[in-house]
């Protein structure tokens, strides 16, 4: 899982339709959206931790998250103690922080989502947002690869012309029998390799199979990554649209 992106301009599109590779005759977006399909709910709830991995230090947190189709979701701090209860609300486009130890909503400017979030690899829009792929990129099937040992398609994305979307290129590694989506090598906007993310420790998680630690490695830095590890899942639990809302933000518990 907001907006200020940059578009990506002069790249060529890709074609949707490529069909190699042994793919049983499916295409790069009939396997993305099967891979999406794995995440499709009307609702998630999840308990999460955040391993921060520095060469110096490594801090752990632990979190509750609510999301609600692509326009709402909530993060809870549980730890480490000085930042519990702490509270991050995307209600459509507006984006705010509850700080506890003051009793006090902060709305957030916008631009704050494409920024690390509380020290870790993560942008707070990868936290939060929920993004459809096959709405805003157009796919080509490039290969294949064996990632955390299972046979994968190699899917490579690229932004269309109206897509506000922050990266310049995806390339995804999807499971050939699960459809988990793997691996994503994120990409500026100049096709600079910007993070890896890798998916392991396979379980079903709330009905489904999915990739349950999911560690970020940012490229060029040594000895650094964030791992985040799904402990729980809930999907499509009814939630009201009044649970995101500010006010209720002093009120969330996990």
């Amino acid at each position: 899982m907001i907006s200020t992106y940059k578009k990506l301009i002069g790249i060529a599109m890709l074609g949707c339709f490529a069909i190699s590779m042994n793919t049983g005759g499916l295409t790069a977006i009939q396997i993305l959206k099967k891979a999406e399909q794995k995440l499709s709910s009307s609702t998630v709830i999840a308990d999460v931790s955040i391993v921060i991995k520095r060469p110096k230090w490594t801090k752990t947190m632990e979190l509750k998250t609510w999301s609600k189709g692509m326009d709402y979701a909530m993060a809870y701090v549980k730890g480490p103690d000085k930042d519990e209860g702490t509270v991050y609300l995307k209600a459509k486009k507006d984006v705010y922080n509850y700080l506890p130890k003051v009793k006090k909503t902060v709305k957030l400017p916008s631009n704050l989502l494409s920024q690390n979030w509380m020290g870790t690899d993560m942008t707070t829009d990868d936290l939060v947002k929920l993004s459809k792929l096959t709405l805003e990129y157009d796919a080509d099937l490039s290969g294949s690869a064996q990632v955390s040992g299972r046979d994968c398609y190699v899917i490579t994305l690229i932004p269309k012309p109206e897509a506000e979307v922050l990266w310049g290129k995806l390339v995804l590694s999807i499971d050939k029998k699960d459809f988990i989506q793997l691996k994503t090598m994120f990409y500026d906007e100049d096709l600079e390799l910007v993070n890896t993310v890798i998916g392991t420790d396979i379980k079903n998680l709330g009905g489904k199979i999915l990739a349950s630690k999911l560690t970020m490695i940012p490229a060029g830095k040594t000895g650094q990554s964030t791992v985040i590890t799904y402990k729980t899942m809930k999907f499509d639990t009814p939630i009201a649209d009044a649970f995101f809302s500010k006010s209720n933000m002093p009120k969330v518990k996990p």
